[in-house]
């Protein structure tokens, strides 16, 4: 009986031995491609023309990858106005800008009457999108009150 359980024991460990090795590889497995947003401080809704809106932003990353790349883009759909980065870069509409930094600013200045609307598109290299979209009302200049 004591032969028949210690024979039972060592079949069981070498089992489990057997399922250990044959789970692993010899290849690591490394996460690159991490989920990131883009966040931002309340933004003015209301710009006059010629005024510019200050846009704080933090790229939040879910994870660090070394070799992850970021990129920055905008489109202006509704009004006229110009979006620059805090180093003084000019977007240009749907062009691709590297992203250094993980805080940064963005600064929109009106150039219409109408109301405005920007989508800002943060991408990495791996092909994940973040997209933010802004928008503008036209800050009356005139203050009469009806009487």
């Amino acid at each position: 009986m004591r032969k028949l359980k210690r024979s039972l024991t060592i079949i069981t460990v070498l089992a489990a031995l057997a399922l250990l090795v044959s789970a692993c590889d010899n290849t690591l497995d490394v996460f690159q491609a991490y989920s990131f947003d883009l966040v931002t401080l309340p933004v003015q809704e209301s710009l006059k023309e010629g005024e510019t809106a200050e846009i704080r932003c933090t790229l939040v990353r879910e994870g660090e990858y070394k070799d992850a790349k970021f990129f920055i883009r905008m489109f202006q759909s509704d009004g006229e106005g110009e979006l620059k980065m805090d180093d003084g870069t000019a977007f240009l509409p749907n062009d691709l800008y590297p992203l250094e930094k993980t805080e940064f600013r963005l600064y929109y200045t009106s150039h219409c009457s109408d109301q405005q609307m920007i989508d800002v598109y943060i991408q990495d290299n791996f092909g994940q999108v973040v997209q933010k979209t802004f928008s503008f009302q036209n800050k009356n200049t005139d203050n009469k009150s009806s009487e």
